[in-house]
């Protein structure tokens, strides 16, 4: 029996063995003869979800994980949470997408630490709070090729973008996913993208309804418009270095620049060698020479290097130095930072600088041209820009300066778009009061209009207090009393704490005049607060329901700038287009320091604006700008007090103007 036992059993596994080894070769074999085997017979990655259906560009929003972060608190909506998450792109159509955009719509309070393979559309510095939702960009992976002109290269048509960051107040099992995922590109819709867990992702398809632009076929991306214009060119191009010339145009009818100050960031370790028509703040080599271009350029003299920053910052040549023959003699360089409107001024819209850059290896040819990225701009009392990233554009072409008709290309270009963006809300730059004849008291500028740095005396969330229409003159600082008088005499309550200051440089009082049934006027007033004048000055007012029916500015220039828009444009007159800083008052020791001012009467028919109800606020302005940087408003207007009626006719309003204006005409002859 043993026998039998011990013979049998080696036959059974002999048996199995077989089997198992003609079913795996028919299962190599299946695979090998397939369709969806890799080359060696390998299975196939799997795609995500939703992938292999989208004709169009497929957006991926993967969430991988957090951890707790101190401090560690019992309140959830305060805790902090360490996450990390992948977003994708990828190009599933038949069409390049150029300078693609991907928003995704994060809403717990995010702050971005890093962002590998992409950047923030605003060149924002790491870490970057996007609570409100962030844009990214490619770099430098810029635009996304089709498969079928790659023979489906993974690396060509689709990015990967690991994001690092923290996060707020989700507490678990809930996980903090954004709300939105969506390619902004123009012509492109998106619907709502579709969840599951932590995984969510959106087919976008090209839209039938929009219509592309005609624009001229070009080899690169096609030249975008915007607020604010940079063109980085490459004039001359060596092994080590490069001749870069950098142009600001500003676009915007109602932009402008005073001191405008210009920086970006450095890819691969550039440095500065020297500048013509600008210049950096900081001249300190010690980054080099302690750094990998001290470790390459051993025999080099850095001392008169311009800038070795990573992130230089870049400033306007004053007008004095335009003639230079080393500092200048550029066109359009030397203006102090001032970019006017060309409006006012085409010639002045513009600047120009250029640059010598050295590089460092591996992109020590002359091919290897990488522009800096993270631009930003800002200057004195101007509105906040956000540029987008550097889009490769065809070269620009430069007239040949023999005077001949033929031209010549830059070796490459780059075009970087800033726009302007609203104010958010006590974070504005210039204020306005209201006011009008029918009541004695001013609604003045909101508290904290420009913010509030100090509030431990007063109360940022107070609304302003009604003031006499004197007040307007003197400091805030020395208002209290009259506010507190006013606020008795018209028997209304007195905060405490009472309300901060407004904080603002640059004040506009609009208050109305007069009003009969032909027409209206307004007087519009300037005051200066700063320590430091405005040159070239101007104000835009948009009247929504007033427009059509201006007439007249007495003490400015004025113009129906936009009518779209209507958008009526102020001025000072010659020699009168500088706006005077504050100064100290007759006795400094007991008298206020006293504001720039400059005013003017402006007149306004109703024959074009029939209905029209100044006593209901139609006479004051919806929108008003100074110098570019839009004011913040009152939320009320002044209301009509029955026992105050126009002390002076209309006519005799225009004949007290139009006699102002001759008499100071006659006076700058």
């Amino acid at each position: 029996m043993g026998t039998l036992t011990s013979v049998k059993i080696p036959r059974i596994l002999l048996v199995f063995v077989t089997l198992f080894l003609v079913s795996s070769r028919i299962q190599v074999c299946y695979c090998q003869d397939g369709d969806d085997g890799g080359e060696d017979g390998e299975d196939a990655p799997e795609t995500p979800p939703g992938q292999d259906d989208c004709n169009g560009i497929f957006l991926t929003y993967n969430f991988n994980g957090r951890e707790k972060e101190y401090p560690r608190l019992k309140n959830a909506t305060a805790q902090a949470w360490a996450f990390k998450a992948v977003a994708s792109i990828l190009n599933a159509g038949s069409e390049e997408l150029k300078a693609w955009r991907m928003f995704v719509g994060f809403h717990n309070r995010e702050i971005l630490v890093s962002a590998t393979g992409a950047t923030i559309v605003d060149g924002t510095d790491f870490p970057a709070a996007v609570g409100n939702g962030t844009t990214f960009v490619g770099n430098p992976m810029v635009d996304l090729k089709t498969a079928a002109e790659t023979a489906g290269d993974i690396n060509q048509i689709s990015v990967q973008i690991e994001i690092t960051g923290t996060q707020f107040g989700v507490k678990p099992p809930q996980l903090p996913m954004p709300k939105q995922l969506k390619l902004v590109n123009d012509g492109w819709k998106c619907p709502g993208a579709k969840r599951k867990g932590g995984y969510m992702h959106v087919c976008c398809k090209k839209d039938p309804k929009f219509k592309v632009p005609k624009v001229k076929a070009t080899k690169f991306a096609p030249r975008q418009w915007g607020d604010l214009s940079i063109s980085y060119d490459i004039l001359q191009a060596y092994s080590n270095n490069y001749l870069a010339q950098v142009t600001l145009d500003n676009i915007n009818p109602l932009g402008h620049f005073d001191h405008w100050n210009l920086t970006w960031e450095w890819q691969n370790g550039e440095f500065i060698q020297d500048m013509r028509g600008a210049f950096t703040y900081r001249k300190d080599y010690s980054a080099c020479i302690y750094g990998a271009a001290g470790k390459y350029y051993k025999d080099f003299d850095f001392s008169n290097v311009m800038n070795c920053e990573k992130r230089p910052y870049v400033s306007d040549m004053p007008a004095d130095r335009a003639n230079d023959t080393k500092l200048g003699k550029i066109p359009y360089c030397c203006r102090n930072g001032s970019l006017l409107p060309s409006l006012m001024d085409p010639n002045k819209a513009r600047s120009i600088f250029q640059m010598t850059v050295f590089k460092l290896p591996p992109y020590d040819n002359r091919t290897a041209l990488v522009p800096p990225v993270k631009w930003q701009i800002k200057g004195v009392l101007v509105s906040n820009y956000r540029c987008g990233p550097p889009i490769r554009v065809d070269p620009t072409e430069f007239p040949d300066p023999s005077g001949l008709l033929s031209k010549s290309n830059a070796v490459a270009t780059w075009q970087v778009v800033c726009n302007m963006t609203r104010p958010e809300k006590k974070k504005a730059r210039c204020c306005v009061s209201f006011s009008a004849y029918y009541n004695e008291s001013v609604i003045p500028c909101s508290t904290c209009a420009c913010g509030c740095p100090d509030t431990d005396k007063c109360n940022p969330n107070a609304r302003a207090m009604l003031l006499p229409s004197e007040a307007l003159l003197v400091p805030f600082v020395n208002r209290t009393a009259k506010a507190k008088a006013w606020a008795s005499i018209k028997k209304r309550p007195i905060p405490k704490p009472l309300p901060c200051p407004d904080n603002c440089g640059v004040s506009i009082n609009w208050h109305i005049n007069s009003d009969y049934t032909s027409g209206w006027t307004a007087r519009m007033t300037l005051f200066n607060w700063e320590d430091f004048p405005f040159e070239d000055w101007y104000t835009a007012v948009r009247m929504d329901k007033a427009f059509a029916g201006y007439e007249n500015v007495y003490s400015f220039n004025g113009t129906k700038v936009i009518r779209g828009n209507k958008v009526l444009f102020f001025q000072g007159l010659k020699d009168m287009n500088y706006l005077v800083g504050e100064t100290n008052g007759t006795d400094p020791k007991k008298d206020p320091r006293v504001p720039g001012k400059q005013q003017s009467v402006i007149s306004f028919t109703k024959q074009h604006t029939p209905g029209i109800n100044i006593q209901a606020g139609d006479g004051f302005p919806t929108r008003v700008y100074f110098n570019g940087e839009e004011c913040a408003l009152p939320t009320v207007f002044p209301i009509k007090d029955s026992a105050h009626k126009s002390p002076i006719s209309f006519l005799l309003v225009l004949f007290i103007a139009v006699m102002s204006f001759m008499m100071m005409q006659d006076q700058f002859r």
